[in-house]
């Protein structure tokens, strides 16, 4: 049964002072309704840039391919006018920084009666009123005061709040939430995920979630997926990631957690797992594995071919791209 977003062999270029840079190579994903798919990666894995493409909200210059099907639509090939419609309707989105995301010439209700008022056609007292319950539904005490207030009168879990009410506004079918708790204290992370997990539950829309936090990933998320240089490495149940990854990339981003079974045993001593060098920036396609150069496990078929995304076993719903796809045990 297709997913509510169903994304085939995505490929975006962008352009900067030194040529293109492969920012997504042949990403293919799908979110089913209600369901929580996360994307996962250091930064620089193209995870933002695979959101941003969904809603074509990419730099100016970039070139896209491949499809992005929402519900049967392929918004690639949608024009201004339709777009404008699932942007804050069908699909919303949270974006990494609430406060450059909003506005600081208008107050908090100003932006949220904006967004009533394109998709939900609400104005005067019907937009306060629903501008209201959306902001106690988020857990903003004192609403009607909060309701009046600027972006910079609040905190940035206020914020963060905010942006998803105005997120919710639209009663949309996908949710985008990119970076969700960044900056936050661990306080106030705990409380947005509650209310995007209680929301999704009342709801029953499908979210897709981008973090580099694989503690949120564990708390929150249905299925992941792995990115790496722009390119999908492995796919799993959250379950099957954490118990037995099979990319090595994704076992080293376990054994990066604080109190991760992977972690290594050094003198004695309990030390994180580190993966050594960066993400490359590529500016060509690759005629070898991505990470071959940072993974101690690389053959010289790493350094000459690319792997394949394939499923490790039929029905599986476990894909991973690697010639050695040897599941790392997570001791219980």
């Amino acid at each position: 049964m297709p997913g509510l977003l169903e994304v085939e062999d995505l490929q975006v270029r962008l352009f900067d002072r030194s040529g293109p840079v492969l920012a997504v190579r042949g990403v293919s994903l799908s979110v089913k309704q209600g369901e929580v798919v996360a994307l996962v990666g250091e930064s620089g894995c193209g995870k933002s840039v695979t959101a941003l493409s969904l809603l074509r909200l990419l730099p100016v210059g970039a070139e896209v391919s491949g499809s992005v099907m929402l519900d049967g639509r392929d918004v690639l090939e949608l024009s201004p006018a339709q777009l404008r419609t699932i942007r804050g309707g069908e699909v919303a989105m949270v974006f990494q920084e609430p406060m450059t995301s909003l506005n600081p010439a208008f107050s908090i209700e100003n932006q949220i009666a904006e967004v009533l008022r394109l998709h939900q056609g609400l104005r005067g007292a019907q937009a306060r009123a629903r501008a209201l319950e959306l902001m106690r539904m988020v857990g903003i005490g004192a609403a009607e005061k909060r309701l009046r207030a600027f972006p910079h009168e609040l905190s940035g879990g206020m914020r963060q709040r905010v942006m998803i009410a105005m997120a919710l506004a639209g009663e949309p079918k996908l949710l985008i939430l990119d970076e969700p708790t960044t900056a936050l204290d661990v306080t106030t992370q705990a409380q947005i995920l509650d209310i995007v997990r209680e929301l999704r539950s009342r709801t029953g829309m499908a979210i897709l979630l981008i973090t580099h936090d694989l503690g949120v990933v564990a708390d929150l998320a249905d299925r992941v997926v792995v990115m790496y240089a722009g390119a999908k490495v492995e796919e799993a149940d959250v379950y099957d990631l954490f118990q037995a990854p099979r990319h090595p990339y994704a076992a080293g981003l376990l054994g990066a957690l604080p109190g991760s079974a992977l972690a290594r045993q050094d003198e004695g001593k309990l030390r994180l797992a580190e993966i050594p060098g960066m993400v490359p920036v590529l500016r060509a396609a690759l005629g070898s594995c991505a990470f071959a150069p940072r993974c101690q496990s690389a053959t010289d078929q790493c350094r000459t071919l690319p792997p394949l995304l394939e499923e490790c076993g039929p029905g599986s719903g476990h894909a991973v791209a690697c010639f050695h796809p040897e599941p790392v045990a997570v001791p219980a």
